[in-house]
């Protein structure tokens, strides 16, 4: 009498069709959860320029070498959002102070700095994500370059001679 009740349940009652269902459905909902991120995210990686960004190298490395040829250094200091700008050599003109991220361009910031003493310029700045970052200090005829990891204790210390964004050999700040 027991077998013939048991033989009457519905399917749905039964354990083992769920649990033969359970990996199939995962990988549907894992699938459909993968689908969102991808079309939600950007992705920084990849931009639409290259062609025009790998004519502009020769422009960028002329600007590093102007800079090794005035004997460019900055040391730049980073507390509170508020940057500060020492410069070894005399600049004429606006510096701005661009902190790139390597993966998110939506996270770049750029900052004209202002001059609040001979060699010394500041400046204001949104947060920044810990991790790497490529700091570019620049004015119209010379550009520094490097490389810094957030947050960092001390400060960033820019040569005269840079590389191309991407291969930088660079001098990280004190960690």
């Amino acid at each position: 009498m027991t077998a013939s009740r048991a033989r009457a349940q519905p399917w749905y009652r039964e354990p083992w069709p769920w649990i033969l269902m359970a990996g199939p459905a995962t990988v549907v909902v894992a699938g459909l959860v993968t689908a969102w991120l991808a079309v939600r995210s950007d992705d920084g990686l990849v931009i639409d320029d290259y062609y025009k960004q790998g004519l502009a190298i020769n422009q960028t490395l002329s600007r590093s070498d102007a800079a090794e040829r005035l004997g460019m250094q900055a040391e730049i200091h980073l507390v509170d959002g508020r940057v500060r700008v020492l410069l070894g050599a005399a600049a004429r003109g606006a510096l701005t102070l661009r902190l790139v991220h390597p993966t998110r361009a939506g996270m770049d910031q750029s900052v004209t700095l202002a001059a609040t003493g001979p060699g010394v310029y500041a400046g204001q700045l949104q947060p920044l994500l810990p991790g790497r970052w490529h700091v570019l200090l620049e004015a119209r005829d010379w550009r520094l370059a490097g490389d810094w990891t957030l947050p960092a204790s001390g400060a960033l210390k820019l040569g005269a001679r840079s590389l191309p964004l991407g291969a930088e050999s660079s001098k990280e700040g004190k960690q």
